[in-house]
């Protein structure tokens, strides 16, 4: 069986599965947000459950509209605070302790190799990267999934994707899963696992991996998954909360595909609007000016992206006609890039740095797009009005490639910069 076959496996209770069985598993840990949990809490109650199966394996986090943009955002996370603590759930995190949910919960030690987790949110396939099975379902499956602990699935074919060669400077794992994207397009792996590998992935750092697993929805990917090591064992070692187990495919695992590439010649990419299959390497992109810089989100949101970033606005300054936001992704991320000088090489850059909230990403608030405007960002979707105005334009990055537009007033790699 490949990885994805075999965690399903043992939280059903089986002893094999076969791509295409329908299946009940268990659940290790159930997770939504500020916009995904007030529907799952009306449906809680609609179903008539009393309690939660777990009240530390149902976790809260708002992150979308918070600190709260309005009226109604302050409603809903009204709603899930109050859920939280007539459960007395033990992870519930608000503003001053949350972090952007798909940041923050690895790095609690809450999600852990061999778990299987749902969300109420598409992008909680970003912990495949510990060698977990993490997808993300709808609010409905969310309430069975907190009443009862388990929820249904469908057990997802497996792609296998080879990286193999050494990745040129400047070049991360968000050039990786964009090249990825767009050799396969955004239905490239619908209903699939997406298995990652080879010497690259070996390479590849823990953040670098929770950005391309996070991004394996945009291919229509069931889950994105790595099979965990000595890096993987490294960051969970010190943060697990409860045992683990790592797990790994068989070499004798039926794929559905399997796609090999040498990417040791590979550019930064740039995703076009207005889908992420649009990549092209940054030497293609040709002059296109821009008026907003994003970096951060449950994407490249973390303290190697925020080092990436400061690396190339070290001693410059900020276009005047961009305005450029930063973004860390959690609480503990911002109190490592303030040790490590990085929040003054930003401000010192004219850039605005912002408590952690998702923001901007989902045209929530904190940098919404005016018609015919362009923004450079760093987050994981480019749709149509993605980030505010319909006639908005948002084109997907590296941090490196982030920053060095936002100097340059153009999207840019660092290399013109002579960096």
């Amino acid at each position: 069986m490949t990885i994805t076959e075999k965690i399903l496996a043992k939280k059903a209770g089986k002893a094999k599965v076969t791509p295409g069985e329908l299946i009940f598993a268990k659940i290790d840990l159930a997770l939504a947000n500020d916009i995904t949990a007030p529907v799952a809490i009306k449906e809680f109650a609609k179903m008539g459950a009393a309690k939660v199966f777990d009240r530390q394996r149902v976790v809260l986090v708002p992150d979308h509209f918070t600190p709260n943009k309005d009226i109604a955002s302050a409603e809903q996370v009204k709603m899930i605070r109050e859920f939280a603590r007539e459960q007395e759930l033990v992870n519930f995190f608000e503003v001053g302790r949350m972090g952007i949910e798909h940041c923050l919960l690895p790095e609690l030690g809450l999600v852990l190799p061999g778990d299987l987790v749902i969300g109420a949110d598409s992008h909680t396939c970003t912990y495949g990267a510990l060698g977990a099975f993490a997808t993300g379902v709808g609010s409905t499956d969310l309430a069975a999934g907190m009443a009862l602990g388990e929820a249904w699935f469908r057990v997802p074919e497996s792609i296998k994707f080879v990286f193999h060669g050494q990745l040129q400077p400047w070049v991360t794992g968000k050039d990786l899963i964009l090249y990825t994207i767009g050799q396969i397009g955004v239905d490239g792996a619908r209903y699939c696992a997406m298995e990652f590998t080879g010497e690259v992935i070996r390479d590849l750092s823990m953040d670098g991996r929770f950005t391309m697993a996070n991004m394996a929805i945009e291919a229509g990917g069931k889950n994105g998954i790595f099979a965990p090591d000595e890096k993987t064992e490294s960051y969970v070692k010190e943060r697990a909360q409860r045992d683990y187990e790592f797990v790994e495919s068989d070499p004798t695992a039926s794929y559905a595909q399997v796609y090999e590439w040498d990417v040791s010649t590979l550019e930064p990419q740039v995703a076009f609007p207005h889908l992420p299959e649009n990549a092209r390497p940054i030497s293609e992109v040709g002059d296109i000016p821009i008026d907003q810089v994003v970096i951060g989100s449950c994407t490249n949101g973390r303290i190697e992206d925020l080092r990436l970033a400061a690396s190339v606005l070290e001693g410059r300054k900020v276009h005047p006609h961009v305005r450029t936001i930063v973004i860390p992704g959690t609480q503990a991320i911002y109190r490592q890039a303030m040790a490590e000088g990085l929040i003054e090489t930003f401000i010192a850059a004219e850039a605005a740095v912002s408590t952690p909230t998702c923001g901007p990403c989902l045209g929530g608030h904190m940098g919404i797009l005016a018609s015919g405007e362009r923004a450079v960002s760093t987050t994981n979707r480019n749709f149509v009005g993605r980030m505010g105005h319909p006639k908005s334009e948002v084109y997907l990055a590296n941090p490196a490639v982030a920053a060095a537009s936002a100097v340059l007033g153009r999207i840019a790699g660092p290399q013109d910069l002579d960096l």
